[in-house]
């Protein structure tokens, strides 16, 4: 199989359906966000190898599959193709709000806002969080026209509610500060 295609020379890509779109088609826009939100998750893995959260890489590789099942649905406009990819459900949601709520557990209660710092791995995990906010936006322009997408969206929804909170628990297992937002300086 060649890694080259030649179709996008032009501009235009193929979905999964087999539908040809321009490049800058909202569905493209949108996968493509999944993607790359998939890549620096990937990087934030590496980190977490070094740190030896072994629980919390292997939820990522979850994450990082289910990712892959919501950029083929984003890439899929034909219903009777859609039927038939692997869907992402109601189980896949409640097992980002049980890693939450694991994460949840060792974590100080949350009283003001934080500044996306601290340890590496943990800006990192907050640049996971943002891209995935941004999958999420590209994914609702999508939804509006096409409910079918409903489970993908609150997937990210969550999904960004737990990266947000692995961030904090890669501050406290590192033992770094947590970086109040200071109203003073803004």
């Amino acid at each position: 199989m060649k890694i080259y295609t030649k179709t996008g020379d032009k501009g235009s890509t193929r979905l999964v359906d087999g539908s040809c779109v321009e490049k800058f088609n909202p569905r493209v826009e949108a996968y493509g966000t999944v993607d790359e939100l998939n890549s620096q998750l990937g990087v934030l893995r590496h980190h977490l190898v070094s740190l030896q959260l072994n629980p919390v890489n292997s939820a990522l590789e979850i994450i990082q599959n289910k990712l892959f099942v919501i950029g083929s649905l984003l890439a899929t406009e034909k219903e009777e193709i859609f039927k038939k990819l692997d869907q992402i459900t109601d189980k896949d949601v409640t097992f980002l709000e049980q890693q939450i709520d694991l994460l949840t557990a060792d974590l100080p209660e949350l009283k003001n806002f934080i500044l996306p710092y601290g340890h590496i791995a943990s800006c990192h995990a907050h640049i996971c969080r943002t891209v995935c906010r941004r999958a999420e936006r590209r994914s609702a322009e999508i939804s509006v026209h096409d409910d079918k997408l409903s489970f993908c969206l609150v997937y990210l929804n969550r999904l960004s509610d737990y990266l947000f909170t692995l961030a904090r628990t890669i501050n406290l297992h590192t033992k770094t500060p947590e970086v109040l937002w200071d109203k003073k300086l803004s």
